[in-house]
C-alpha cells in the first residue's frame, strides 16, 4: 500500500468518528444538505467538491450515508494533530507536485473505485484563498475514464466563513450548505482514454456544474497558496534629492520651483569628493518657467525670500504677472539651459 499505510488503517475509524461528529457539527453549525439522492447508493463514484476550508474534509463525509475515501495533501502527515486522524477518516495522502509523484495515490484511488466504493477528490487541488472557483486538475477525469465511474459534483457554501484558510480555529454558529449535483458519466469519452483534450473537456464540464451549484466566480487559473510578501529591502544608496543636487540656476529647486538657496552653516562639514549631479535627477525636477529659458524664472523668484526648511508655492498673482510679461505661455526649461550651468556639488 502507498506511503506505508496498511489497508486496515485507511478509513477504519470513519464510522465511529462520523457517529460522533454528526451531532456535534449539527449543534455547532446549521448544516443543510440538498440533492443527497444524486449520490449512488451502490457502486463506485467520484465525489468532487469545491474546496474553501480544511473542514470541507469533515463536512462532506458526515453528509454521506456511505463510506468515502478521499485524497489529501501529504503534508497533513507531518502534523501530529492530523497524522493519525485524517487517514483514520479515510484520507489517502497525495504528493501535490503531480505526475509520477502523485501516481501512487491515484492508483490507490482507482482500486477504491473498482471495489465499488466512493472516492472523494478536490478538482482544484488545494483550498481557494480568494473564494473563487479555480481551474480543475485533470486527475479526476483520468480516474473516471479509467474506472468508468460517474462524477458527482458537490457545491459547498459557507465553509469559508466557518474556517478561512489562515484561521487556526473554526467559528461556530454559521450556516453551511452542501449541494450534490447530478452525476456526470464519462461514457461518451470511453473511446478517448489518454486524450488530453478529452480529459480537459470532462474536467471543465464538472467545474462548470460546481460553479452552477455554488454561484462562485470562476478564475481560469490553478489555485495556489498565497505568496508571502518579500521583506522590504533598504536601497544600497539613497538617491540625492533635487534640493541637494541643484543649488543653482536661480536658486534651489523644490517641487518644480526655483528657490533662493539657504545660507550654509559655517559649522557644516563638506565631503572631500565633488560629484556632478546626474541628468535624470536634474531633468526630473526642472520647473515650468514663464517664457523661454530660465531667466524669467529667476526674475520672479528672486523678488521673494523663501525659507529653505518650508518652501511655499508662488502666489497666483506673481505667476500670472510673469506669464503675462512673457507672452502668456508657460514652457519647461530645456535640458541644455538647465544642465549647462549646474555646478559641482559635494556628495
Amino acid at each position: 500500500m502507498p506511503f506505508g499505510i496498511g489497508p486496515l488503517e485507511i478509513g477504519q475509524l470513519q464510522r465511529p468518528i462520523k457517529a460522533v461528529l454528526r451531532p456535534a457539527f449539527n449543534f455547532a453549525w446549521r448544516v443543510t444538505i440538498e440533492g443527497a439522492e444524486n449520490v449512488p447508493l451502490s457502486g463506485g463514484a467520484i465525489i468532487a467538491p469545491n474546496h474553501l476550508s480544511v473542514l470541507d474534509s469533515f463536512f462532506v463525509p458526515c453528509s454521506l450515508p456511505r463510506r468515502i475515501t478521499y485524497v489529501g495533501k501529504a503534508e497533513y502527515l507531518d502534523d501530529w494533530k492530523t497524522k493519525t486522524l485524517f487517514p483514520a477518516m479515510g484520507m489517502i495522502p497525495i504528493d501535490r507536485r503531480g505526475g509520477e509523484h502523485a501516481q501512487a495515490a491515484l492508483d490507490a484511488a482507482a482500486d477504491v473505485l473498482r471495489r465499488g466504493e466512493l472516492f472523494g477528490i478536490y478538482p482544484e487541488g488545494t483550498r481557494s484563498r480568494s473564494g473563487d472557483l479555480h481551474k480543475g486538475h485533470t486527475g479526476m477525469a483520468r480516474l473516471a475514464m479509467e474506472t468508468n465511474s460517474p462524477i458527482v459534483p458537490v457545491g459547498l457554501l459557507g465553509t469559508l466563513a466557518v474556517q478561512p484558510p489562515d484561521a487556526k480555529f473554526p467559528r461556530p454558529f454559521r450556516d453551511v450548505l452542501i449541494r450534490f449535483g447530478e452525476p456526470i458519466s464519462p461514457d461518451r469519452y470511453s473511446d478517448r482514454l489518454g486524450d488530453r483534450l478529452a480529459l480537459r473537456q470532462l474536467t471543465d464540464e464538472v467545474m462548470w456544474e460546481i460553479r452552477r451549484l455554488t454561484g462562485q466566480s470562476y478564475d481560469d487559473t490553478y489555485a495556489t497558496k498565497a505568496a508571502k510578501p518579500e521583506a522590504s529591502r533598504e536601497p544600497a544608496a539613497a538617491a540625492a534629492s533635487s534640493a541637494t543636487v541643484l543649488p543653482g540656476v536661480g536658486g534651489e529647486v523644490r517641487g518644480g520651483r526655483h528657490l533662493r538657496p539657504a545660507a550654509t552653516s559655517s559649522n557644516s562639514t563638506a565631503s572631500s569628493v565633488a560629484t556632478r549631479p546626474s541628468s535624470s535627477s536634474v531633468l526630473a525636477a526642472r520647473p515650468l518657467t514663464p517664457g523661454i529659458g530660465v531667466g524669467a524664472a529667476s526674475s520672479v523668484t528672486t523678488n521673494r525670500a523663501v525659507d529653505d526648511s518650508a518652501a511655499e508655492p508662488l502666489p497666483s498673482d506673481e505667476v500670472s504677472d510673469a506669464t503675462t510679461n512673457s507672452g502668456g505661455l508657460l514652457e519647461r526649461a530645456s535640458s541644455s539651459t538647465v544642465l549647462k550651468p549646474r555646478p559641482l556639488v559635494t556628495a
